[in-house]
């Protein structure tokens, strides 16, 4: 049977408006996101505008049936002879998916880069593809595409062309933040608890056992495995590495602080997990920040804790983080002075370029302590930056009397703005 593809036109624009131009593209993300099903549908479409197909190159280094043992001169030889068999007077495409399969995969697209007429595009969904690392594979020859696993935006419209019908917009949701929004959900023919725990389970496995331990060399396997069981349940708690350490130390493992911070890093290199700092702190505040750790998608999370309804706060708060990313934010979770003393939190920053905007997340608004306390932090900012209370109830909607935003966070999510 063959998988049905959905398209996301968010991605298949960005192709397009980088197409035929100098840099590489690369589009980066956790296993199973959708890349290949991006490259797929931009693939058809190239093909609809006119592109012959001796002119398009496409490999996939990650699906069955490919040699153990692939290597850069191998690919290399393919790509000349593609190219000898093209029309040479029509710009030739290039889509290498997963690419870091290769060892030594970045000298040949350097390679391609340095020829003419040839357009080149790769995925990658591990460590080599952070900005620090293509900086310097690549010496700046690159565009970087972010690829997220679905938005509710895309999760409503593939839910739609899956079945014919979207259903409710609650009931959409409430499923999208237990389920999450993987694309592999889809192929499913019913997104029953035990096929979306397996399906997420193969997501997760690989990610762990490839994406991180294989290539950075992890041995102790039970520990890693405790310590995203751990990130991920309480993702939403601000944390020190020093309480991170000491719960694990309290667990009964025998762990260092920089055994934890490396197996974190290494977590965030496979773009399974994202770290938000502390900004807005003051003093020795800013020598040791704290960070909230958030899963690249609910589902992800909610698998490690056999998809308990508790803390729905927290998962509506990871939606919310994923959404900010997803939409090209740098976020950061926010602490201002309050009198008489100390800070208080503010959920998210977004800073885009000049702008900036601040979000708090709650459950619910009808009870007023609740009101005064979310809104609160949100009054004590000293700017005129937009302002935002995101809320699952609809006990309360519109603007305030000083500028504050409330807003229903399943409208908030389905706003193209």
């Amino acid at each position: 049977m063959v998988k049905a593809l959905y398209p996301r036109p968010g991605y298949q624009a960005l192709l397009e408006r980088y197409r035929d131009v100098d840099q590489i593209k690369v589009l980066r993300g956790v296993r199973r996101c959708g890349k290949s099903a991006i490259l797929t549908m931009y693939m058809r479409h190239l093909i609809a505008d006119g592109v012959r197909p001796e002119n398009i190159f496409y490999k996939r280094f990650d699906e069955f049936g490919m040699p153990a043992m692939q290597t850069a001169d191998g690919l290399t030889k393919e790509l000349a002879e593609a190219m000898d068999a093209s029309d040479r007077q029509s710009m030739f495409y290039v889509f290498l998916d997963e690419i870091q399969e290769i060892p030594g995969w970045e000298h040949v697209v350097r390679g391609l880069h340095t020829k003419d007429g040839v357009d080149v595009t790769i995925t990658g969904s591990n460590a080599h593809f952070l900005s620090s690392d293509l900086a310097t594979l690549l010496a700046g020859r690159y565009v970087p595409i972010d690829v997220f696993p679905l938005s509710f935006r895309e999760y409503m419209d593939f839910r739609a062309a899956s079945s014919g019908q979207s259903g409710s917009v609650d009931e959409a949701f409430a499923t999208y933040l237990r389920f999450g929004g993987m694309p592999g959900l889809f192929s499913l023919k019913e997104q029953d608890e035990d096929d979306v725990a397996r399906e997420l389970s193969a997501v997760f496995d690989t990610v762990i056992l490839n994406d991180v331990a294989k290539r950075l060399g992890i041995r102790d396997l039970p520990l890693l495995e405790r310590l995203v069981t751990y990130l991920f349940s309480t993702s939403g708690n601000l944390f020190s590495i020093r309480k991170v350490t000491g719960a694990l130390k309290s667990a009964g493992y025998r762990v260092s602080q920089d055994t934890i911070e490396n197996y974190i890093d290494a977590l965030e290199r496979a773009y399974i997990l994202n770290g938000l700092c502390q900004s807005g702190l003051k003093g020795k505040e800013l020598l040791n920040p704290l960070r909230k750790f958030y899963p690249v998608d609910t589902g992800l999370r909610n698998l490690t804790t056999n998809f308990a309804v508790e803390d729905l706060g927290f998962q509506l708060e990871n939606v919310v983080a994923n959404e900010l990313m997803r939409r090209g934010n740098q976020v950061s979770v926010g602490a201002v002075p309050m009198e008489p003393s100390g800070t208080s939190e503010i959920d998210f920053v977004a800073t885009n370029h000049q702008r900036r905007a601040y979000y708090q997340v709650t459950q619910s608004l009808i009870d007023e302590q609740v009101f005064e306390r979310e809104i609160a932090p949100l009054r004590a900012v000293g700017d005129s930056f937009p302002k935002f209370i995101l809320t699952y109830d609809h006990a309360r909607s519109g603007i305030t009397s000083d500028g504050i935003h409330i807003v229903s966070v399943m409208d908030w999510l389905r706003d193209k703005d």
